[in-house]
């Protein structure tokens, strides 16, 4: 009887939603495929459209014509995964926000298509990292939009008053002696660190090579990885080297109006953040510098990879095999990769475009920050030291808890040590 009402539960999800979405599936001019992309971020379809632009002129006798769904985050997800089960209203490539992309590698019959032999040719070009991470047993399943490179974004003017010089940076306890002296001098903490969100607790385990899960699916949440860096964290906290960021996050209004009016001397992101300043931080324009992350001894990885939306093409789409080629042709190819700056503003998946003339040109990233005509001459230097993060079938639940128990437990409240918090959601999880 369970089983019966799920069914007919995800039937009516289906209905309700094909139908809402029958009116934008219009046919394209004679001579051109339709193809329809959903996603939940409004601003990636500018980055398709232009890729429409390039496949149409490059390929004039096989045009195609996107048809864009923005779905509410949660919405879409969830509508991609009704399809799926259904068969039914299915879009021929779709956006999968990292968090939730583990839910749709479960079992042994993938409903996505294997992307593998879109860029078996380049690959070694590539940021492998950013391959690893939406594979599964060797095949690729997903291509990012980005690598995110994790940097630390330095304000120079607090920086320069304290007399520290973020070159001289190499390691996390170089960060916190200088983070005493930046204290001291100008009564700011030297950073913030999330307590509802992952990104520092992530990007400092990840250097590490640690993660939620090990390649071959151990759990590892409550190794003693992890746990000594949530440690490190808290005592960094207790010293006053860094702040819980207001809000709890670094996206959230209220750590935005902090950072703006120049809160704290340094912050820890992807370099797609570069966006978050110019949006919400304007008064930082040409305060701010770029540097690698400091690494956890002399010599280590100073970088790691964080968030993501890779783009899928379900197993059953109507026009699977140009969908397929035509992803390739948008993430794969050096054009593709040179509009990700270009237009998104985000750092590429190639590699090897990172010293093209199109990267270095000036645009208004960088503009915004001091070194930014030299932002991919640096991360040149570190992408060979960013270490895969191996998403699970429970990543996605893992996520979650360290976002909602661990991180606000071990640090914000700090009412259970980093080893109770850690060793808590990893019982969870093996329930």
């Amino acid at each position: 009887m369970k089983k019966t009402t799920a069914v007919c539960l995800v039937v009516m999800m289906l209905l309700l939603f094909t139908a809402g979405c029958s009116k934008e599936r219009a046919a394209g001019r004679p001579g051109e495929t339709e193809l329809t992309f959903w996603t939940f971020n409004g601003l990636h379809e500018q980055f398709y459209q232009e890729m429409v632009k390039e496949w149409n002129q490059k390929y004039p006798e096989r045009k195609i014509k996107l048809n864009t769904v923005v779905y509410p985050y949660g919405q879409m997800h969830d509508n991609l995964s009704v399809s799926l089960i259904a068969g039914e209203g299915l879009p021929d490539i779709a956006d999968v926000e990292l968090s939730r992309f583990s839910n749709f590698l479960k079992g042994k019959d993938i409903p996505l298509a294997d992307l593998t032999p879109l860029i078996e040719k380049d690959r070694d070009k590539f940021v492998e990292a950013r391959l690893a991470l939406y594979s599964k047993n060797g095949k690729l399943y997903g291509l990012d939009t980005h690598v995110g490179t994790t940097v630390m974004f330095y304000n120079m003017d607090i920086m320069k008053k304290a007399g520290v010089d973020p070159a001289s940076i190499k390691t996390w306890e170089d960060y916190r002696r200088a983070g005493k002296k930046v204290r001291e001098i100008t009564g700011k903490p030297m950073g913030t660190v999330e307590t509802n969100d992952s990104a520092t607790f992530l990007s400092m385990i990840s250097q590490q090579g640690s993660g939620y899960f090990s390649k071959n699916g151990k759990l590892i949440l409550n190794s003693k990885t992890n746990i000594d860096t949530l440690n490190y964290l808290k005592d960094m906290v207790n010293d006053k080297t860094l702040l819980p960021a207001p809000g709890g996050g670094h996206h959230s209004e209220e750590y935005y109006g902090f950072m703006n009016q120049s809160g704290a001397a340094s912050v820890l992101m992807p370099i797609w953040y570069m966006g978050r300043f110019i949006d919400y931080m304007p008064d930082l324009k040409g305060k701010m510098a770029i540097y690698p992350m400091p690494a956890w001894k002399e010599g280590g990885d100073r970088s790691a990879g964080l968030g993501g939306t890779a783009t899928v093409v379900p197993k059953q789409a109507e026009h699977l095999e140009l969908a397929k080629e035509f992803l390739g042709f948008a993430k794969g190819s050096k054009e593709g990769n040179i509009k990700l700056w270009t237009v998104l503003g985000f750092d590429p998946l190639r590699w090897d475009v990172w010293n093209s003339k199109e990267l270095k040109e000036k645009n208004k990233y960088t503009d915004f920050f001091r070194n930014g005509t030299s932002i991919f001459s640096s991360l040149l230097e570190i992408k060979d030291e960013i270490n895969p993060i191996y998403l699970h079938e429970d990543f996605s639940k893992a996520a979650d808890l360290v976002v909602r128990q661990v991180l606000f437990d071990a640090l914000k409240t700090q009412e259970k040590t980093p080893e109770e918090a850690l060793d808590e959601a990893a019982q969870q999880l093996e329930k």
